[in-house]
C-alpha cells in the first residue's frame, strides 16, 4: 500500500495530523513546506489550488483540513481508541470538540497572527487584538469540560485533545498565553509530554531545519 503523503508547513496546523499519524502508527510521506507554501511553493498549487497546508494525499482521496485529517488518520484502518464510535459514550462530545477546535478556537488565532503578526503594517491591529480577546473567551467550554477530567472524552486521548490541543500549543507560540487559564496549560504539558507527540514535531522541525539548510 503506498503511503499518505501529508504536506504541511512546522508548527502549523498540520501539527494536528502529523501528530495523530505517530498516536495511530499510520506510516506518512510527510513533506515540509516553506512558509507560506502559496508564495514559496508555487508549484504546490498544482496540487492545491487553495495554496493552504496541511493536504493529505492518499491514493484517490484529498484532505485539506486538519482536524479531518487527524480524524481520518486515526480511522484509517479501522476503529481505534483514538476515536469514539457512534453510540458510544461522549460520542456527541467528541464530534463536537473535534470541530469546535478549528472553527471557533483556532479561527480567532488565525485572525490575529494575520493582523498583529504577518500585516501589522496595515493598521489592523486592533482587530487582531479583539480576536484574540476572543480567542480567550472561548476558552470557558474546553475549561469547563476538563474540570475533573484528564481528557476531553471517554477518559482516554482521543482526536479531539490532538485538534483543541494545538490550539493551546499556538497560543503559546504565537504570544496568546497569557490569557490561558492554569488548568488548560497544565492539560497542554500533560499533552505534549507524550512521546506520539515529542516525535512529530522532532519529525517536522527536522524537515523545517533541512529546508533552511537549503535555501
Amino acid at each position: 500500500m503506498t503511503k499518505p503523503i501529508l504536506y504541511t508547513c512546522a508548527r502549523s496546523r498540520g501539527l494536528r495530523a502529523t501528530w495523530a499519524a505517530e498516536e495511530a502508527e499510520v506510516d506518512i510521506d510527510l513533506r515540509i513546506l516553506p512558509f507560506p507554501p502559496r508564495y514559496l511553493a508555487p508549484d504546490y498549487l498544482a496540487l492545491n489550488p487553495l495554496g493552504t497546508v496541511p493536504m493529505l494525499v492518499d491514493g484517490e482521496a484529498k484532505m485539506t483540513e486538519s482536524c479531518a485529517i487527524a480524524h481520518y488518520l486515526a480511522t484509517r484502518e479501522g476503529h481505534t481508541d483514538l476515536a469514539i464510535a457512534p453510540g458510544a459514550r461522549d460520542y456527541a462530545e467528541y464530534c463536537d470538540f473535534t470541530y469546535h477546535a478549528d472553527a471557533t478556537i483556532t479561527f480567532p488565532q488565525t485572525v490575529y497572527m494575520r493582523f498583529c503578526l504577518f500585516e501589522k503594517d496595515k493598521g489592523l491591529e486592533e482587530a487582531g487584538r479583539s480576536y484574540a480577546k476572543w480567542f480567550h473567551k472561548r476558552l470557558v467550554k474546553v475549561e469547563q469540560r476538563l474540570e475533573g477530567r484528564e481528557y476531553l472524552c471517554a477518559d482516554r486521548f482521543t482526536v479531539a485533545d490532538i485538534c483543541v490541543g494545538y490550539a493551546l500549543i499556538l497560543a503559546e507560540n504565537i504570544g496568546l498565553d497569557e490569557g490561558v487559564p492554569q488548568t488548560l496549560k497544565d492539560y497542554r504539558a500533560r499533552l505534549t509530554a507524550r512521546p506520539a507527540f515529542q516525535r512529530a514535531f522532532a519529525r517536522e522541525e527536522a524537515g523545517r531545519l533541512a529546508l533552511e539548510s537549503a535555501g
